[in-house]
């Protein structure tokens, strides 16, 4: 492909981003793969391309004067105050040609020329712009960090690191597994947190790996590892995964048991549960069952009323700590959105806090760093259930993660900017009563 091709295709597939009201990287992936003539190579440069304009909205909006600028301006902005080209060199990209970008027009070639030469942060861009922020969400930030607030958000904007888990049912240990990848050319390190995690160097297509498709391995952000971990679910246990969705976490919690004890799979979404089948078995969990929750009032909450030990809540939320995988999820999050999922998150706790025994343990998480969904939620479900006490998470760290703990107090927040994972909140709370 020409570079001026590439600009087209980059304009092309934010368009269609645009209009699929889907994940990015969903539309990405799938107009890349639907092109086989297209090059690694210009998958590359398109794909990265299309990241750093979804990266840089707000500010490329604001210098096309426009809070909804299209894909075309901001391409070209992008072009020249990413990418250094001068307003002439954009010009030539734009000759009509085959798979080429049309012309500019005379409102396009002033906006490049007040663009040339200048920085994509302006002074006179107001903080939220600068931070890639929706306004109405900054105060809720600066409420959860204070000072920290800007350096938390700049680490948002950063590209994700790729994390895997290492499975335990499969693997004997992380060391063989590294081992295996290097022998087939990825590269990885272990996460500087979670014992069963590896960081991959640079971008690799791990799924086409031996150790994944013998189920070694698991694509994993290091910060859900963690979550995992922190639940505490020993072999022999009875453990619940309210919120299972595509089983993620249902798979690290199989690990942790050694595939021994009770492990139940919740979700109110069918089709997100059958996704988890062909991992699960990949994976090697057979104590895993799966379940469709059909109401609020379903009666198999009340037949297995205390009957857990331990209970994972992992609620749906704004998403707010995935904006570095999901740079374009940020402009679709509305403060009415935010109400709708603490109503959600409050009824979810509801009926899992059903499930746990006396001496077992509720566990609550979001990829959230929004304190209405975090800390004040699990505030307001602690005020009305006196019999649920925060662990200090130290204790519990130390007790499962193992080392020294990343932070003390009674619950935890990861974020990219202290700890390199994506943004995740977790409290555990012991029920009383019990042992």
């Amino acid at each position: 492909m020409t570079p001026a091709a590439r600009v087209e295709t980059a304009i092309d597939l934010l368009s269609q981003i645009a209009a699929a009201h889907r994940p990015a990287e969903q539309v990405v992936g799938e107009y890349l793969r639907a092109r086989r003539f297209m090059g690694s190579k210009d998958r590359r440069a398109v794909a990265d391309l299309v990241f750093s304009v979804l990266r840089a909205q707000a500010r490329l909006c604001w210098w096309a004067g426009d809070v909804n600028a299209g894909a075309r301006a901001r391409v070209l902005l992008a072009l020249v105050l990413m990418q250094g080209y001068p307003p002439g060199r954009v010009a030539e990209f734009c000759d009509g040609g085959g798979y080429h970008p049309a012309p500019l027009e005379a409102h396009e070639e002033a906006m490049l020329a007040a663009a040339e030469g200048a920085r994509l942060n302006d002074l006179r861009q107001s903080e939220a712009v600068r931070l890639e922020v929706p306004e109405w969400m900054l105060p809720h930030f600066e409420r959860a960090f204070g000072a920290d607030t800007a350096s938390e958000l700049a680490a948002l904007l950063e590209e994700a690191p790729l994390d895997l888990r290492v499975n335990p049912l499969m693997a004997e240990d992380r060391e063989s597994v590294r081992a295996a990848l290097a022998e087939e050319g990825v590269q990885a390190e272990a996460t500087p947190y979670s014992p069963v995690g590896l960081r991959v160097s640079g971008r690799r297509a791990v799924t086409n790996t031996g150790p994944y498709r013998d189920g070694r391995i698991e694509v994993q952000d290091e910060g859900s590892q963690l979550i995992a971990l922190l639940t505490d679910a020993r072999p022999g246990l009875a453990v619940c995964d309210f919120c299972a969705g595509a089983g993620g976490k249902t798979l690290a919690l199989a690990g942790t048991m050694n595939d021994q004890g009770r492990l139940v799979a919740l979700d109110v979404e069918g089709e997100r549960l059958g996704r988890a089948g062909p991992r699960l078995s990949r994976a090697g969990a057979r104590n895993v069952e799966r379940r469709l929750l059909a109401a609020a009032s379903d009666p198999w909450l009340t037949e297995n009323a205390a009957a857990f030990d331990r209970v994972l809540v992992d609620a749906p939320c704004s998403g707010v700590g995935a904006w570095r995988r999901q740079p374009d999820s940020r402009w679709g999050t509305t403060e009415n959105a935010v109400t709708l999922h603490q109503s959600r998150q409050a009824q979810i706790l509801e009926q899992a806090a059903r499930l746990v025994r006396p001496g077992g343990r509720l566990i609550y998480a979001t990829c959230s760093l929004l304190p209405q969904e975090n800390q004040e939620q699990v505030e307001r479900f602690r005020a009305s259930h006196p019999d649920f006490a925060p662990l200090p998470i130290e204790q519990v760290w130390r007790d499962t993660v193992g080392g020294s703990p990343v932070d003390s107090g009674p619950d935890l927040t990861l974020t990219p900017a202290r700890h390199g994972t994506d943004g995740f909140y977790v409290a555990v709370l012991e029920r009383r009563g019990g042992s």
